[in-house]
């Protein structure tokens, strides 16, 4: 399989697993009227693994399509771009090592971009800061279910040898 293939097909797999793992477990939160999901554990996982457009294209359309597919269409443009964000800022922390200190800090950022990304895209779509801050605590914990995921499952895939060959 030549290399274009290669990007394309482990790209369309990463969004479409971002999508399930996004849509699969959907914890409700009422008062924001949103749910707290593992699709960020994907989005982590294909930065750390295949790098930042990886990452970018799996967090932006992926978590954007689970947005579009669960009735949250409103969120599907904000979503496109902060996940997007999230996962193009996690792969290029992590172009040069990847250490699990550096794997960790480098989530935590992206993570810490995330719940700003969807405090101000709250802000925009409920037009009041405070209620949009209604939806920190639930974003942390998201954030942070899906590091707890990614950092050991990126840091085993990495060692398989198949992964290795995917690196693109």
């Amino acid at each position: 399989m030549n290399n274009q293939t290669k990007k394309v097909v482990l790209n369309g797999l990463m969004i479409a697993l971002v999508c399930i793992a996004t849509m699969a477990i959907q914890i409700p939160i009422p008062g924001t009227n949103g749910y707290v999901n593992i699709g960020d554990s994907v989005i982590f996982i294909s930065s750390i693994l295949f790098g930042p457009i990886s990452g970018m294209l799996a967090g932006g359309i992926g978590s954007a399509l689970a947005d579009l597919l669960s009735g949250y269409t409103h969120w599907a443009l904000f979503t496109l771009v902060i996940k997007g964000c999230e996962g193009y800022i996690v792969g290029l922390i992590l172009t040069k090592s990847n250490t699990i200190l550096k794997n960790t800090s480098g989530v935590l950022i992206g993570m810490v971009f995330m719940v700003f990304g969807y405090f101000i895209a709250g802000s925009i779509l409920e037009g009041s800061f405070i209620v949009a801050a209604r939806s920190i605590p639930s974003n942390i914990i998201q954030g942070t279910v899906s590091i707890v995921l990614a950092i050991p499952l990126s840091h085993s895939l990495s060692n398989v040898k198949y992964v290795k060959s995917l690196k693109i």
